[in-house]
């Protein structure tokens, strides 16, 4: 996610979402001043943390997101990193 994305809780925003969404993986801040975060569970809720993700918490102003879709790696929980 790109823009004003760090410094408005979306980290722990997006992990609240997808435990709420039953789907494990993980976020991160990134030293580009970007966040990026994984996703893996049923197609439905991760599209619904991929949506939240467009426009995050209150306080963020996302600017765009890439979306990418990897093999799963069998994560379980949800970190932010």
């Amino acid at each position: 996610m790109r823009g004003k994305v760090h410094g408005v809780w979306f980290r722990d925003s997006c992990r609240r979402m997808a435990i709420d969404q039953g789907v494990a993986g993980w976020v991160r801040n990134r030293m580009d001043g970007t966040v990026e975060a994984v996703f893996e569970g049923p197609i439905e809720a991760v599209a619904r943390c991929v949506s939240w993700c467009r426009a995050g918490p209150p306080r963020a102003e996302v600017d765009g997101i890439d979306v990418r879709e990897d093999p799963a790696e069998g994560t379980s929980g949800f970190s932010i990193w």
